[in-house]
């Protein structure tokens, strides 16, 4: 196994984290298209922040090669596609940068050489789509001169307990002997231990059900927050009760985003729908888990109209961006709709989130605060958006010193303790 050579394609959430542990035992070469993102590699910074300065430059100074350019790669042996698996605007999945990752690969690979994808995609896209792409572009054959593997990737970002060697892996393979190979060279870096599913195909559906089962039981819960709110009872009251029972699954209502549980649930409604079958109970779940940006803005501007607040020109704060807590992780956060709705009332919407970095370009347009602006007394309402750690420390007197006029603070994540309402 120590002859092997890695080609990490994409260095974002997943494949920083995996081409860092791989290189602990391994040549390396960390592929990513971004320029910028390989030279700020090569520095020793990661903006993802999933390696310290320490771990980047470690990796480098074991076997690992930042690179920008597939050519650069053509020792490798083993590929292993890490990149994103995006929606388009009609929640259908969007291919390209995985398509374009595999024409790239195939253009260097060599006879014996091993493909494995990460990446969450619906079952067989791995041999129905990219199979043939790699014959066509290399002039290899399947299962004869090259070889494929699936292993989904499971990174949670921002956790830094569970990280990429401490979380069982699923492995696969195109033919047994492969999918043995595929499960040594994981087992060699992940603690956890693998799990080696029968079929590629397998591999691939499990991973698709494990977004689509957490999103439709977070459904299940904003529901049942609609309801209760309704009734005008605390839904986090009714769930500590449910809670004591063994088997409830103790889940909290609140936004759903990232790019695996708010994304991954249409890769699969693609695949059925393709072959007749309407699954409405995921679709179902989909609906709910996008419509709660919409709940809030209604109770925010309902909040800010009972108080004779006017809202055109109303200031309003966000706390939090990212689609999580204590991670910069903006991809598909929802609070970027709750703030694009508020705009349209000709609300001023201000943000203070002290996880991200404000020169993104997808958050150029919004007005950030560089720190909380305690005893101003010059907002309309707060939208306590994110649970980040330091905002679980925001006391109610300092709240309402940044409040002017009636206290309207809108909490989504349950951590304020006198909030005007909560999910």
């Amino acid at each position: 196994m120590q002859d092997k050579k890695i080609c990490i394609v994409g260095l974002g959430y997943v494949g920083l984290p995996l081409a860092h542990a791989f290189s602990k035992k391994y040549k390396v070469y960390g592929l990513d298209i971004n320029k910028d993102r390989i030279d700020e590699l090569k520095s020793g910074f990661d903006r993802t922040l999933e390696l310290t300065a320490e771990q980047v430059k470690e990796s480098i100074q074991h076997n690992m090669e930042f690179i920008s350019n597939i050519a650069d790669a053509k020792k490798s042996n083993i590929y292993i596609v890490t990149v994103p698996t995006p929606i388009n605007s009609e929640n259908e999945p969007d291919l390209t940068p995985i398509i374009k990752s595999t024409t790239s690969i195939a253009k260097v690979l060599k006879k014996g050489d091993v493909v494995i994808y990460e990446s969450t995609v619906y079952p067989g896209v791995t041999e129905e789509v990219c199979v043939p792409i790699l014959q066509n572009g290399s002039g290899l054959v399947f299962n004869k001169t090259f070889f494929c593997g699936y292993s989904p990737e499971r990174i949670n970002p921002g956790d830094k307990e569970h990280t990429v060697t401490k979380i069982l892996k699923i492995t696969s393979g195109s033919t047994p002997a492969i999918a043995k190979e595929v499960d040594e060279l994981y087992k060699s870096i992940i603690t956890a231990g693998t799990h080696l599913a029968p079929t590629i195909k397998v591999a691939e559906a499990a991973k698709v059900i494990e977004n689509t089962q957490r999103d439709v039981n977070i459904a299940l819960i904003n529901e049942l927050a609609i309801i209760f709110d309704l009734m005008g009872i605390d839904t986090k009251d009714v769930i500590e009760a449910a809670a004591t029972k063994w088997n409830f699954i103790k889940l909290f209502p609140g936004l759903v985003g990232g790019h695996c549980i708010g994304v991954d649930p249409y890769y699969l409604t693609h695949k059925a729908q393709s072959l007749g079958y309407m699954p409405n109970l995921i679709l179902g779940a989909r609906q709910i888990n996008n419509s709660m940006s919409k709940l809030i803005v209604d109770k925010t501007i309902k909040a800010m109209i009972k108080a004779d607040k006017k809202l055109k020109k109303a200031k309003i704060l966000i706390l939090g961006i990212t689609f999580k807590e204590d991670c910069p992780d903006i991809r598909n956060s929802k609070v970027l709709d709750i703030i694009t709705e508020l705009e349209e009332f000709e609300c001023h919407v201000e943000v203070y989130d002290y996880w991200i970095d404000q020169s993104e370009l997808s958050l150029k347009k919004l007005n950030f605060v560089n720190k909380l602006p305690l005893e101003s007394k010059k907002y309309d309402a707060i939208v306590v958006a994110v649970g980040h750690e330091k905002f679980k420390k925001i006391t109610m007197l300092e709240y309402e010193s940044m409040l002017n006029g009636s206290s309207i603070i809108i909490d989504i994540k349950g951590i304020v303790e006198h909030p005007t309402w909560r999910l």
